[in-house]
Parts: C-alpha cells; structure tokens; sequence
C-alpha cells in the first residue's frame, strides 16, 4: 500500500482535477459541434428531398403535358396544328424524338424528365448519411464527458477525504483509471470525413 501512496498526493489530485476538468469541457465542446453538424446536414438533406419531391411532381406533369401534345400531334389532321404540338414538346421529348422516333417514351426519355429530382434525393441520402456519421462522433463524445466527469468526480471525491484513509487511494485511483478510460474512448471516438 505504500507504494499506492503517491495516488493521494495533493499536487497530483490537484492535477487529475484540472485535467478531468478540461477534457470533460473539451469533449463537451466537441460533443455540441457534433449535435449542430449532424442538425445542419438533417435539415440540408430534408430541403433536398422535399425539392426531389417537388421536381419529380413537376417532372410529372411534363410528362402528362408531353403526352397530350404528342397525341394531339399524331391525332391531327392540319400541318399548323402539328407544328403548334412539336413546338410545344419539352426538350427532353424533343431529344427522345431524335433518337429514336418510334419510341419517344423510352427509358432514357423518363431518366432525362426525372433527372433533376434523382438528383436531389442522391444529395439528400449523402447528407443524412453525414448526419448519421456526425450523430455517431456526438454519442461518442457524450461517453468521453461521461467518464471523464465520473472520473472528476472521482478525483474530488479523494480530495475531501483525510490523506491518510484508503478511501482516498482508491478514489484517486479510480479517477486515474477513468482518465486513462477516457483517454482511450476519445482516440476511438469516430471522425466524419469532412
């Protein structure tokens, strides 16, 4: 047990105090930097997928407006008539027609219409997938400032009893141990690619 006794010495209580202290707030820090990235990219990738929705409806009614002119294209009889339909095809529509005549409603045709919007939700799951990552560094920090606070408390704990009890070994001991955990939770906890 003498060989314990530094564990009460008062400068390294004192010293355990302060680092406890300053990692507890550190990792705190870092903890709310977390919490706002992964808020910031949940509400980025929110407004991407309402205005995927947005441009998929939009998109939508391109498509019913294209059909209408298409049929009213292949149904008229008058040469004005179907130069005012082919006029008013969108761009997509008139790109399909190029390519191949005879199936203008093709594959790539629905691609090219719902582009925008696909888009859009690619770029909404990327940023809930960074909000994950960022939700997974906050809950990492959360157990850093639990231990490292446990461990402060540990080390207060041993401060206030006399210095000659085993309770202040022990508890300065168990703060020593919780630093040290601490420690190790901190260079574990993840990093988000920025």
């Amino acid at each position: 047990m003498r060989s314990l006794r530094f564990l009460g010495n008062e400068i390294l209580l004192g010293t355990l105090i302060a680092l406890l202290s300053i990692f507890t707030a550190f990792a705190s820090w870092q903890g709310s930097i977390a919490d706002s990235k992964q808020n910031e990219y949940e509400i980025k990738a929110m407004q991407e997928l309402n205005d995927g929705n947005a441009e998929y409806l939009s998109a939508n009614q391109f498509i019913v407006y294209d059909y209408t002119m298409y049929d009213g294209w292949y149904t008229t009889d008058s040469e004005d008539k179907a130069a005012y339909y082919e006029a008013s095809y969108s761009e997509e529509l008139q790109s399909a027609l190029t390519t191949d005549p005879e199936n203008p409603f093709s594959e790539d045709y629905y691609n090219a219409m719902y582009a925008t919007a696909n888009d859009y939700w690619a770029n909404s799951d990327t940023d809930f997938e960074t909000a994950g990552q960022w939700d997974n560094r906050g809950d990492g920090l959360q157990l850093v400032m639990l231990v490292m606070a446990l461990g402060l408390a540990f080390a207060a704990w041993a401060s206030l009893v006399k210095e000659d009890s085993n309770m202040r070994f022990l508890f300065s001991a168990l703060a020593v141990v919780t630093f040290v955990l601490g420690l190790i939770f901190y260079l574990g906890v993840p990093v988000v690619a920025a």
